[in-house]
């Protein structure tokens, strides 16, 4: 066998809810509460690419840890039954990298129709309301932020998992080599189990924060998901 090691894998993240308001528009044109509330939900909109990559994404880290284990249940003297999986491995790797790239894109359009958001708050005329949106503001842009740092360790997870199965493919491999590279993928998933229960955190905060605020705004709202 080549070895007992483990891999870890990404925990599935939060998403931002969608809300269906209630109330009819005002005779004289939006509100900016409203203007706001209709932001708000358009990002729930292009974030739905997001949530919709979440179990794909998942699923095939599954698949590659079974295929993972498969390899170090094997013995070198079945090295092209080694090969054959580590080939298997790394398209699956390739395949996370296209779902998270597709992932990023959806959240990088989600944020672009966020900024918009800034004009709309400055409109209110309630201070209290005021500052109540700024934080709810500040938040997602943690969220963002969060967001970011976890894809740049899941890419950089990506890059060390492509070398593990070419390194697989070495007839002369040692468990030393082996062991090494194992060690440098799991720290690097610590980092990104970490990253993901920061954006989880911001994104319940979020989700909480937007709540509240459509109910001090006086929007009558109620959970659509």
């Amino acid at each position: 066998m080549l070895g007992g090691f483990k891999l870890q894998f990404l925990k599935k993240s939060f998403s931002v809810l969608a809300l269906m308001i209630l109330l009819s528009g005002c005779v004289n044109g939006e509100s900016p509460e409203q203007e706001i509330f209709e932001t708000l939900e358009k990002v729930v909109e292009l974030e739905a690419s997001f949530e919709e990559q979440q179990e794909p994404l998942l699923e095939l880290e599954r698949e590659e840890s079974e295929i993972y284990e498969e390899i170090l249940s094997l013995g070198m003297k079945e090295f092209d039954q080694i090969v054959k999986l580590s080939q298997e491995g790394l398209v699956l790797v390739e395949q996370k990298e296209t779902a998270i790239q597709n992932e990023k894109k959806s959240i990088e359009e989600a944020r672009e129709q966020f900024e918009e958001v800034k004009a709309s708050i400055e409109k209110l005329e309630d201070e209290d309301l005021k500052e109540e949106a700024q934080s709810l503001y500040q938040l997602m842009e943690q969220r963002y932020e969060a967001y970011m740092v976890l894809w740049d360790h899941y890419m950089a997870a990506i890059g060390i998992e492509k070398d593990l199965y070419d390194l697989f493919q070495t007839e002369d491999l040692t468990l030393e080599q082996l062991q090494l590279q194992i060690n440098n993928l799991n720290e690097r998933y610590d980092k990104i189990n970490e990253a993901n229960e920061s954006f989880n955190s911001f994104t319940e905060q979020y989700n909480e924060a937007k709540i509240n605020f459509y109910q001090k705004a006086g929007l009558n709202v109620s959970y659509d998901n």
